[in-house]
């Protein structure tokens, strides 16, 4: 399979397969407000898609939508001074009063309404002369705020065109990192690292397809030579954009994986080494016969499960796992410190995995996966690797009972999405 060929593929397997429903909700949520506020139920007039969405950079299983209604200007006066929270409520009961069974809340900012597997985060806005909108932040008092999203959409389209159609498909393929290694990183923050990006260089202005493996090498490279800073300016409005978590140093893992990848071009490893930068969206290499006769002379069972197929992945907040390592009641060593120092991890310890960062807000659930991997695994048929809930105090303990490249997950799911995620590789040796 080309290069081409992978990354055509690839960027397949990111499409939004459920556009239809997520119009539908959209257009309902529409008609009930402007039903509320003006007495007319369109699906389509006074509503903006902004976000990901929006900008058409989100990608399959996208759980984050967000959605401006523009308010009649003659409401502002019954707003203006102190109803931020006030319009918000009221957006709220409308579209409680129109669909009951559905969750419903204020937060902070927006109406959140949560369907089965997206959510849509409601803000009802008034617009300025300039294009802009003023919206209402009910946190710490009540103020009135300035967004501008046509400016980044405009700014993303303009772009798009300028760039041979490279800069939302490097937005996607950088949502796909970002959920594999579980970089806590927004989507306008995504956009503009991509954007900016590709304004620095010239060199993909007239590439494709053939040549993503060197754009996605030197995109990493570039996120990880930048300097540690607490916010960026967006694209096209220059609107403060947040770093939640720095992406550094996953960056410079994923430039190290591309390198590898790219090296072992037209063989039959390739697609298993992008799989590693890019996660399970990107294609399999073609199943060969022997594949096939492997599979049936295999003596050990495959229990592992993958997150993705119980939720939505959509990783948006940061979170950090570690280990003790401990030996008849005393504790010996972190595992992180272990690895960095090439301390051997041998067998007969005692493993206590514990949260040791994690900025989601509650509430939300936690599980765990543990892959036990190598020879010894399969020769014991005991790769496990189940997906299995917290107990609830945000821990778990294993042992070093055989030597391979063991692997511990841990996944924070908040609203059924998957929001945070880390692991650990536990690489159990012999004395």
């Amino acid at each position: 399979m080309s290069v081409s060929d992978m990354f055509k593929d690839f960027l397949d397997n990111l499409k939004i397969d459920n556009s239809e429903q997520i119009s539908l909700r959209y257009g309902e949520i529409t008609a009930c407000l402007n039903k509320k506020f003006r007495d007319t139920e369109s699906k389509t007039a006074n509503s903006l898609q902004v976000g990901s969405y929006g900008r058409w950079t989100g990608i399959k299983n996208i759980s984050d939508l967000d959605m401006l209604y523009i308010m009649p200007a003659s409401k502002w006066n019954d707003y203006k001074n102190g109803g931020q929270s006030k319009l918000l409520t009221e957006t709220k009961d409308a579209i409680k009063a129109r669909y009951p069974s559905t969750t419903v809340y204020v937060d902070r900012l927006v109406v959140r309404v949560l369907y089965t597997n997206f959510h849509v985060e409601v803000q009802p806005v008034f617009e300025q002369e300039d294009g802009s909108f003023k919206y209402p932040d009910t946190y710490n008092g009540s103020s009135w705020k300035i967004t501008k999203p046509r400016e980044e959409i405009k700014a993303m389209s303009e772009f798009v065109t300028q760039k041979n159609k490279n800069l939302r498909r490097l937005c996607k393929m950088a949502r796909a990192w970002k959920n594999k290694h579980g970089v806590g990183m927004g989507g306008l923050l995504i956009d503009t690292l991509a954007y900016n990006f590709l304004k620095s260089t010239n060199d993909y202005d007239d590439k494709s397809f053939s040549s993503y493996d060197f754009l996605s090498r030197d995109f990493f490279k570039y996120l990880s030579d930048q300097p540690n800073q607490d916010y960026y300016a967006a694209l096209g409005s220059g609107q403060r954009v947040k770093v939640k978590q720095k992406f550094q140093k996953k960056a410079k893992k994923a430039y190290d994986l591309c390198l590898k990848a790219i090296e072992a071009e037209k063989t039959d490893g390739v697609n298993d080494k992008w799989k590693k930068v890019y996660g399970r969206p990107f294609p399999a290499r073609l199943t060969e016969t022997k594949d096939s006769s492997a599979k049936a002379a295999q003596t050990w069972e495959n229990t592992e499960q993958f997150i993705e197929d119980k939720y939505p992945v959509d990783i948006r907040y940061g979170l950090k796992i570690d280990c003790e390592v401990s030996q008849n009641g005393f504790r010996e060593h972190f595992l992180t410190e272990m690895l960095a120092k090439r301390i051997p991890l041998l067998a007969k310890k005692k493993l206590l995995f514990t949260i040791s960062e994690n900025n989601v807000p509650e509430p939300y659930s936690i599980e765990w996966k543990v892959l036990n991997r190598g020879e010894e695994a399969k020769k014991r048929n005991c790769i496990r690797g189940q997906i299995v809930s917290d107990d609830g105090q945000h821990k778990r303990k294993e042992s070093t009972n055989f030597k391979g490249d063991h692997i511990v997950e841990c996944f924070v799911i908040k609203d059924g999405v998957v929001v945070a995620k880390d692991r650990i590789d536990v690489p159990i040796r012999w004395e």
